[in-house]
């Protein structure tokens, strides 16, 4: 009962204020729900007690985003006790939330998936993990990162070193990844044995990548063409994930290879879009309310270039 209702009730405060127009009444071990929203609130309470009988912490956290889930109709107890493995430091990596829970369904069932959301939702970090995992399992041989070498935004001139060097800070993200799922001692192995291949997406033109769990990161920075010839290079036993943004395009002249693209390839089977919004949005509290904010914002512009269309 402790665990469910919080240090000094401050889970039960929480839920108090997601309903406010029920009332909770807690009698010893006994909860009585009064409200328009009594079904939702047993639901919920239901959900979090089968977390917390699976030995999982319940925190504020966990609390505010069951609240959530529970309201999409989705169950906290399926999501977030899905683990994908282990990480190096013994941390089990799992979903948080109910849309990166969709995404990771869809890189299981699906040959190519593309993860399309703001920054923070975990679309690259998830897509590590399930790659580690299916090197793990020796469902692939290797795991290939790969994204176009654009600036966000700065020119920072020529890179010294050799070709590692020069792309090493684009694919820092995935490689920080990469060190959360495997310890330094696992990352050099992987090297190696050639399990573990960066190249920049220009280098992907001219293969076919059979057995293969691929990450093109920041899609969004592709061109038409670049994305068409990176889809094209798919071999046998491979999966894909691609993972963007579409809200953050560096490239020039704007031409993106992910616009569009679900109109184009939408309806093709064993390929599937997930879209990411701020509710999946797992770092800092504050980057769920900025990304909210600009969301927001894109839709009052959009629906001012309607109305001056109409």
């Amino acid at each position: 009962m402790s665990g469910l209702l919080g240090p000094r009730d401050s889970h039960l405060r929480l839920i108090e204020s997601a309903f406010k127009d029920s009332e909770i009444i807690v009698r010893g071990n006994e909860i009585a729900i009064v409200g328009d929203s009594a079904v939702l609130i047993a639901r919920l309470f239901e959900e979090l007690v089968l977390l917390l009988r699976r030995g999982e912490p319940v925190d504020e956290t966990v609390v505010k985003r069951s609240v959530a889930m529970v309201r999409a109709d989705e169950k906290p107890s399926s999501v977030l006790t899905d683990e994908i493995l282990r990480g190096s430091k013994g941390r089990a990596i799992r979903p948080k939330t109910a849309g990166q829970k969709r995404y990771i369904d869809a890189i299981r069932n699906n040959v190519i998936t593309f993860g399309i959301g703001p920054a923070g939702t975990g679309k690259s970090w998830l897509a590590v993990a399930m790659a580690v995992h299916a090197l793990q399992t020796k469902s692939v041989q290797r795991i290939i990162l790969t994204r176009p070498a654009v600036e966000a935004g700065e020119r920072l001139g020529f890179l010294p070193g050799d070709l590692m060097a020069k792309i090493d800070p684009y694919l820092r993200p995935l490689y920080d990844a990469l060190h959360d799922m495997v310890d330094t001692e696992g990352l050099q192995k992987l090297h190696e044995r050639q399990a573990l291949e960066v190249a920049p997406l220009a280098f992907m033109r001219g293969r076919t990548l059979n057995n293969s769990f691929i990450i093109l990161d920041e899609a969004q920075n592709t061109t038409p063409e670049q994305m068409k010839m990176f889809l094209t290079r798919i071999g046998f036993g491979s999966k894909v994930v691609i993972t963007g943004d579409a809200t953050q395009v560096d490239i020039p002249d704007g031409r993106s290879g992910l616009a569009g693209l679900q109109n184009l390839l939408g309806e093709i089977e064993g390929l599937q879009f997930v879209h990411l919004d701020a509710t999946d949005v797992v770092r800092h509290r504050i980057v769920g309310d900025i990304v909210a904010a600009y969301e927001k914002d894109s839709e009052r512009k959009n629906a001012r270039v309607s109305k001056s269309h109409g």
